[in-house]
């Protein structure tokens, strides 16, 4: 009897441990993560990734599980604030536009503080194939089941479903389960795109949170409204990225339906588990929103996925944008109505009728002066600000054109605004401009926001835009004298390390914000300098400003933007510095210069909305039908995102600066996301061009209500996208079509000027023409760019299907506006020649043709 109670004990013990083993996996020939039955719970083991032919852990596997719980409703006021790294408060009262943005932030759920937290390992566990796990977890408040699912497509990836069924009433929040921690001294790179990205823990919280100037080190919990790709990840020193995506479909859709729900918040994202330890998370639903209310019994579900990379984080950014979001069907579904080239022709007489530009000339100092007016906020305003934007598109556009209106009208009132803007006085800021804006009632130039100085606005407002002034007049002594007052004052100016100040008190001329560094391309200035002066001297100051801004930006991840009222939230800027950059490598040939503009552009993806997936699902936008992909955030990028930027509140912007860098980065480096970003910016956005004057809104939210109160908009516009169609020639004839790039321009990104000088078109030389009437495509697809021969006895038209998809088009040559009329045309490269009375073109998606035409 002994022997068989012994027996019998023995039997009951192997029974139970087959019916509960003590570990159990997942693995397939990317990822094997492993759990253990610990006293505890299900707690993980093993997470291990392949990376070659060998298999490297992560050191700090976890399994945790983390529920929010509350039982009343989590206020929505800050109980906590925040200095910089001065002693001062952060931030000041006189910046209102961030102070709804800054409270919001900061309050109990966005600081990860709200609620009862209750972190658990899994008690019950199974296993229903090898592919397939299913966690179960009773607590106190609710049941909570998890079922882990290798992904048979992506095999780096494991897709997690999730079950909140409450016990009880109250407001629920669930965290995606920790996979692993990563210890700081293994942290290589972390980012939640559109917030932050960086290479180490920033302890002041205003420094890290506000400006992403390094890694916060609370478990903040952000928005999905500027987050731009919608997945926090961590990449590890031995190469390994851990990246968290949300389920497409569960992040807010900006315009749900007929109206704005662009700060809906329906998921949190955070670089941290609510422990402030580093580890991808996602929160859902968020605590406090409405979906968080839930009921005793009511459940709630949603899907979300890992991804072990063996690369960096760009390799894990471009899996969620194109495996998960599917960016590449989103470009696919855009169909311009209005073809690039006719926009910019038509705002060529929105520019011209001083009623729809706003252009005002005024008397000042014995000079008359030609600018905007800028209704928009500036400090002092009465309504009476007034601004130029783009010097280098207005003496392009005119140049281009020839018209009088620009060239007697415009030109010399604004060569005069420009003139009268800068210092000339023997003083602290001799040479740099008084103020971007002129208030004409005051009689006074002033900065946006406040008696400040900026380096970078003496680099933008004197440099940018007097070099670009003289690239068309190169022998004009009064300008190269202000230019030169402009780069001797950076000289002054540059501390003995290479940077400089972010702004001077105009007052006291003492530096002031001393909370943030100028991670800028204020060494830009000195570039332009040098192409026109040739003194070396200014080329060994731009240099040594550009390995100061190596070291502190390029390595840190840390920028910061050029907008006053925004208090230099990181913005354009970024996609500028990578652009000054490649400037500075064509002038040096220095690697270093090109190998870190390609990582500033790859940083400033992350200004790029890559989410929702655009779809034709019908909305109503102010009472006008139209297709989700009509108005899809998909491809447009910030003005200023983070925590207090204006698309936290308006969303994104239509002017795509970058898109030009964009596709000359495509060119450099071959990663498709930037022709597609660049593309999907660029076309298909007539849902917010206004169709009397061809100008697109500023905002997203503003949809097609035109330039509102920014009319010099207008000449960014005609700006960026000539140096966009200009690139797309250049990468789609393979270098064969080339025009010599001038500076960028002031404030709002990298796209640079042209028209200045004579390109070349297939080895011949030509000159930019803009000519309206002149070729007329019938299909809005179609994008032209036009150039003659010194002579005026041969038309170039350089032909590009500006979408996805093949296209037809008969193609209309009017002579007769340039009173000739044509004797041969034919094809280039390959001189077949062609009726002039019968030219079509079949081009593939993205594709180009390309005809001389001999006039006579």
């Amino acid at each position: 009897m002994k022997y068989l109670s012994g027996l019998f004990f023995f039997l009951s013990v192997i029974a139970l441990q087959a019916q509960s083993p003590q570990t159990l996996s997942l693995s397939n020939d990317r990822v094997k993560i492993s759990w253990k039955n610990t006293s505890t719970g299900w707690a993980i083991g093993q997470v291990a990734v392949r990376k070659g032919s060998s298999w490297l852990n992560m050191a700090n596997p976890s399994g945790e599980n983390t529920l929010l719980y509350a039982t009343e409703k989590p206020s929505e006021k800050p109980d906590t604030t925040f200095k910089d790294i001065t002693g001062a408060d952060f931030p000041s009262e006189k910046y209102h536009y961030q102070q709804v943005q800054w409270a919001e932030s900061t309050n109990p759920v966005s600081l990860n503080k709200e609620g009862q937290a209750i972190h658990f390992f899994p008690q019950k566990a199974e296993q229903a194939s090898k592919n397939n796990l299913t966690f179960r977890q009773e607590t106190e408040v609710a049941t909570i089941v998890t079922e882990w699912t290798l992904d048979p497509k992506f095999t780096s990836d494991i897709i997690v479903k999730q079950t909140i069924t409450p016990k009880k009433a109250g407001y629920f929040s669930l965290a995606s389960p920790t996979l692993a921690t990563i210890p700081e001294q293994n942290l290589a790179w972390a980012t939640v795109p559109g917030y932050f990205q960086g290479n180490k823990l920033q302890p002041n919280f205003a420094l890290a949170y506000a400006y992403g100037h390094g890694i916060p080190t609370l478990p903040v919990i952000y928005r999905e409204r500027c987050a731009s790709t919608l997945s926090p990840m961590i990449t590890t020193k031995n190469g390994i990225t851990l990246a968290v995506i949300p389920e497409p479909g569960l992040a807010r859709d900006p315009w749900a339906n007929d109206k704005i729900t662009q700060i809906d918040w329906n998921i949190g994202l955070s670089h941290m588990n609510r422990k402030a330890q580093l580890s991808p998370t996602l929160y859902y639903p968020v605590l406090g929103e409405p979906k968080s209310a839930l009921k005793m019994g009511e459940p709630i579900k949603y899907t979300f996925r890992y991804s072990l990379i063996d690369g960096d984080w760009f390799k894990a950014l471009n899996h969620a944008v194109y495996d998960v979001y599917r960016f590449k069907e989103t470009l696919g579904l855009r169909q311009s109505k209005q073809s690039l080239t006719d926009r910019i022709e038509k705002m060529h007489h929105y520019l011209t009728d001083p009623k729809t530009s706003l252009w005002n000339i005024e008397e000042f100092e014995g000079k008359k002066i030609g600018a905007q007016s800028y209704l928009g906020g500036v400090v002092g305003s009465d309504k009476d600000a007034m601004k130029n934007s783009d010097y280098g598109a207005m003496w392009m556009l005119a140049n281009a054109t020839k018209d009088p209106l620009l060239t007697q009208n415009v030109l010399p009132y604004a060569e005069n605004f420009k003139l009268a803007q800068q210092e000339t006085g023997n003083s602290f800021f001799k040479g740099a401009p008084e103020g971007q804006y002129y208030l004409a009632k005051k009689k006074k130039f002033v900065e946006e926001w406040g008696e400040v100085v900026e380096p970078i606005g003496l680099t933008y407002y004197t440099m940018l835009d007097i070099g670009n002034m003289l690239l068309f007049e190169p022998n004009s002594t009064e300008l190269r004298e202000r230019l030169r007052f402009g780069a001797d004052r950076l000289l002054t100016w540059q501390k003995p390390d290479g940077s400089w100040a972010v702004a001077y008190d105009r007052h006291t001329e003492q530096e002031i914000f001393k909370d943030i560094l100028d991670v800028r391309p204020t060494f830009y200035g000195l570039i332009v300098a040098y192409r026109i002066l040739k003194d070396p001297k200014y080329l060994t100051a731009a240099r040594k400003g550009a390995d100061w801004f190596l070291k502190n930006a390029i390595e840190t991840g840390s920028y910061l933007g050029v907008c006053g009222d925004a208090r230099y939230a990181p913005d354009f800027a970024t996609g500028q510095s990578a652009q000054a950059l490649l400037d500075l490598y064509d002038l040096t040939h220095d690697a270093r210069y090109k190998t870190s503009a390609i990582t500033a552009a790859k940083v400033y993806t992350s200004s790029i909305y890559t989410h929702p997936i655009a779809s034709h699902k019908p909305k109503t936008v102010n009472g006008v039908a139209r297709e989700d992909w009509e108005i899809s955030q998909t491809g447009l990028s910030f003005e200023h995102g983070g925590i207090f930027g204006s698309a936290t509140r308006h969303g994104p912007i239509q002017l795509c600066s970058h898109a030009g860098l964009f596709i000359r980065m495509y060119g450099l480096t071959k990663e498709p996301i930037f022709a597609d970003m660049a593309r999907a910016g660029a076309i298909g956005r007539d849902a917010f061009v206004d169709p009397k004057t061809s100008v697109a809104s500023y905002y997203w939210q503003a949809m097609n209500r035109g330039a509102g109160p920014y009319p010099h908009h207008a000449w960014w516009q005609i700006g960026w996208l000539t140096d966009y169609l200009m690139a797309e020639a250049e990468l789609r004839s393979a270098g064969k079509i080339t025009f010599p790039r001038g500076f960028v321009t002031p404030k709002v990104g990298p796209h640079q000027t042209y028209g200045f000088k004579a390109g070349t078109i297939y080895g011949q030389p030509a000159t930019l023409l803009i000519q309206e009437e002149l070729v007329k495509p019938d299909s809005p697809v179609i994008d032209y760019i036009l150039a003659q021969s010194a002579d005026q006895k041969k038309l170039y038209v350089v032909l590009q299907n500006n979408r996805a998809q093949p296209t037809k088009s008969n193609i209309q040559i009017n002579p007769a506006v340039l009173k000739k009329s044509i004797a041969s045309a034919k094809w280039l490269p390959t001189n077949q020649t062609v009726s002039a009375n019968a030219i079509s073109i079949d081009l593939p998606g993205f594709g180009q043709s390309v005809l001389e035409i001999d006039l006579q």
